[in-house]
């Protein structure tokens, strides 16, 4: 029997000071809350009340406003470097339970909890903050090799998101394309951009990158990133 796909759970993150980002603060250290968090569409930022984005040039608003991670993939990544990734390390505001984030499709529609409705939008970009908060030689690299970046939501419906909260998918569209395909898309497979010309928000993506090779600002999270570019440098850009 399938088990029920879950909010396991929510996380909001405070400023802190940072190396790693040269707007000097960072967002990305996110931690559970116990009780329930009011998510609406944000006009800058995140849709999470009390979380906070720093760098608003590439993460929230609209498209970027709520960031999900499945803890089956943390718990892969635990093992894998052999420490203890906590819900939120990853920057994630909601860690999910019984779901594959990262196989789910751009576009696919979430009713999470009694009445938030959240639309999957892209997937997320490695950067200089991430690599920096955790620390991991080579990490952009090997997070982007991996191909399990989770995905970014829109908030279509306001309500409010506890831990424990069920997530079910109400919507798919008929693309097929994945978080994941997406991911690569963007990333280490520039053959699979033209799968992107068949979603709808990635569309003008897609023909930018068709038209001009090499991406520029306008296509990175993190200018000059080495995940966005194919060469999964740690030491380029920054965000958060």
């Amino acid at each position: 029997m399938d088990c029920m796909a879950i909010v396991l759970s929510v996380n909001i993150g405070a400023a802190r000071e940072t190396a790693h980002s040269d707007v000097g603060v960072t967002g990305i250290d996110k931690r559970p809350v116990a009780g329930p968090v009011f998510v609406r569409p944000p006009e800058v930022g995140s849709a999470l009340e009390g979380d906070v984005i720093c760098d608003h040039r590439f993460h929230g608003g609209a498209d970027k406003a709520v960031y999900a991670y499945a803890r089956e993939d943390l718990d892969l990544w635990s093992a894998a470097l052999g420490r203890e990734l906590t819900d939120g390390v990853f920057g994630e505001n909601l860690t999910t339970r019984h779901l594959d984030v990262s196989h789910a499709l751009i576009g696919e529609t979430w009713r999470v909890g009694p009445s938030a409705l959240l639309r999957i939008t892209e997937p997320r970009v490695p950067c200089r903050t991430f690599a920096g908060w955790l620390g991991e030689q080579g990490w952009v690299k090997r997070f982007t090799g991996a191909a399990s970046p989770g995905a970014y939501m829109a908030v279509l419906e306001a309500g409010p998101v506890r831990a424990g909260d069920r997530i079910e998918v109400v919507e798919r569209p008929d693309h097929g394309v994945s978080v994941r395909v997406a991911f690569k898309a963007m990333t280490t497979e520039s053959g699979l951009l033209s799968r992107l010309l068949e979603v709808d928000n990635l569309r003008e993506y897609a023909l930018r990158r068709l038209r001009s090779p090499e991406p520029d600002d306008a296509d990175k999270e993190d200018p000059g990133a080495g995940a966005a570019d194919e060469a999964g440098e740690d030491d380029a850009g920054a965000a958060a």
